[in-house]
């Protein structure tokens, strides 16, 4: 029992010798690495990108059903560091966004840009479109409405 408590002793004796080398622990750090993190700092420091609209609803009003609407949001970077949209998404397939796919600097603005196809739509309509950005909500949320009238139904005459 001895020789192998005195066994495990010294593997573990020799594990701490072995793993506390003289290796410099400096060396091992990349300057470009260091650089990145410096600006990213910087960055951070600034505080993050904020984003206001020109409106957050847009009421088309009464269209007929087909009819094909569009409209432009127009965002501000309000914040002290670039405003980046990452992706828009819909609540429907029906409502197509088209956003700044370069980063808006402090003070500056954007526009996002959406088209409504009401084919198939009816009655009271309301879309979202959400912005993944880097504010510090992470998501902005913009919307459209309206009421959409239906097409009137044709019944052939049957002879």
């Amino acid at each position: 029992m001895k020789k192998i408590t005195l066994f495990f002793g010294i593997i573990a004796l020799s594990t701490l010798v072995v793993s506390c080398g003289n290796t410099n622990a400096a060396s091992k750090i990349k300057k470009e690495n260091v650089a990145k993190a410096s600006k990213r700092d910087i960055e951070i420091k600034k505080g993050s990108a904020s984003a206001s609209f020109d409106k957050t609803v847009y009421d088309f009003g009464t269209i007929n059903e087909g009819d094909v609407i569009e409209t432009t949001f127009v965002i501000t970077n309000t914040g002290k560091t670039d405003l980046v949209i990452t992706n828009a998404k819909t609540s429907c397939g029906c409502t197509i966004p088209k956003w700044p796919k370069e980063a808006i600097k402090p003070g500056e603005t954007g526009d996002i840009q959406v088209k409504f196809n009401s084919r198939g739509k009816r009655n009271n309509i309301s879309k979202s479109i959400t912005l993944t950005t880097n504010t510090s909500k992470g998501r902005e949320t913009v919307r459209i409405k309206g009421f959409v009238t239906p097409k009137k139904k044709t019944n052939p005459i049957k002879k």
